[in-house]
């Protein structure tokens, strides 16, 4: 027996959402008595961080403490029209769909509160703390709360707000059909080292790192754990998930997808991670979003690992260990492209 090691890399741009019908997002956002805002929306949080991130982006455009930001994402019946949480396009897309319904909200907020303090609604800042006051006078301000108050009890106003978010659409070549179905991408690379046993085909991860250019991190913890999770979803789409059997036998491997198996915590590898911002210009406050990219390159580049280790290139998904070990009888036995076997 002997253990191969192995590097492999792979590079990626990632498109963020479409172009169909201008791939539409759109959001609701309306002050309580309170002084407190909700979002509604119908992009589903799978656990990305929607709603996070939303509550965020109504936060800062409102003026207000995040806290004091609900999101409700209804369904399709009940909330305003978006087109999915797919395609990567949630930040995005439903970013700057927030950000227009929040400037909007925001405009009448402050109207309330200049009719309060008898002074011009442009002269009028927020703190982010629940107040607003006049520019330069600090001690001339109104809560948040009471202008909320003051707007439905007395004014008869509603502080509310809508935004829809289109992407312009995209020319289109009269004679080859091209077109751009994109308005943004996102951009990814990944090196990884592995272990390949020549014996039993088995492929440990040993190492990864990874570079992602998201345009601006807007909650960095959030995409931290996204593309570490998306790593981990990648390196199991790469080296587990099957019903295959196992060679040669296949009476300890799964039969169906009630038992085929899935890395856990102690397959995992060390990953160090380099997030790159380069803001987009037309994301709400520069975001795009890792979205599906984290758990693309990882695949080709377990693909070329083993390649690099063993010399076997498998062009299908999972690499199994049935499939190393039949490249291997096929080559007459390892033939690795590197230095790095022992």
């Amino acid at each position: 027996m002997t253990l191969h090691r192995g590097r492999g890399f792979a590079a990626i741009n990632y498109p963020i959402g479409m172009n169909l019908g201008g791939d539409p997002s759109q959001a609701l956002v309306h002050s309580n008595p309170d002084g407190k805002f909700t979002v509604a929306l119908s992009a589903i949080d799978l656990g990305q961080g929607m709603k996070s991130v939303t509550r965020q982006i109504a936060a800062e455009t409102l003026g207000v403490p995040v806290e004091d930001v609900y999101v409700d994402t209804a369904d399709s019946d009940t909330g305003p029209h978006d087109m999915g949480s797919f395609a990567s396009r949630g930040t995005h897309r439903m970013g700057n769909a927030v950000i227009m319904a929040a400037q909007e909200a925001r405009g009448v907020m402050l109207e309330a509160a200049a009719e309060e303090l008898e002074v011009d609604a442009a002269d009028l800042v927020t703190d982010g703390r629940g107040n607003i006051h006049v520019k330069g006078a600090p001690s001339r301000s109104i809560t948040t709360m009471a202008a909320a108050q003051a707007a439905q009890f007395r004014q008869g106003r509603t502080i509310a707000g809508r935004g829809i978010f289109l992407i312009p659409l995209s020319e289109v070549d009269p004679d080859t059909g091209e077109m751009t179905p994109v308005s943004c991408f996102a951009h990814a690379a990944l090196l990884v080292e592995i272990e390949v046993d020549d014996e039993t085909g088995e492929v440990s991860v040993l190492d990864m790192q990874s570079a992602y250019e998201v345009g601006r991190a807007l909650n960095p913890r959030l995409v931290e754990q996204q593309l570490r999770g998306g790593a981990w979803m990648g390196m199991s789409h790469a080296l587990w998930e099957t019903t295959e059997p196992h060679y040669p036998s296949r009476d300890h491997g799964p039969i169906d997808f009630n038992t085929y198996l899935m890395p856990g915590p102690g397959d995992l590898a060390p990953h160090h991670i380099s997030v790159l911002e380069r803001p987009a210009p037309d994301g709400p406050y520069g975001g795009k979003g890792p979205g599906e990219m984290c758990a693309n390159p990882v695949l080709p580049a377990v693909a070329n690992a083993v390649y690099d280790a063993v010399g076997v290139r498998i062009d299908d998904l999972p690499i199994t260990p049935e499939k190393i070990l039949r490249g291997l009888q096929a080559l007459g036995g390892a033939k690795p492209r590197n230095r790095l076997g022992r």
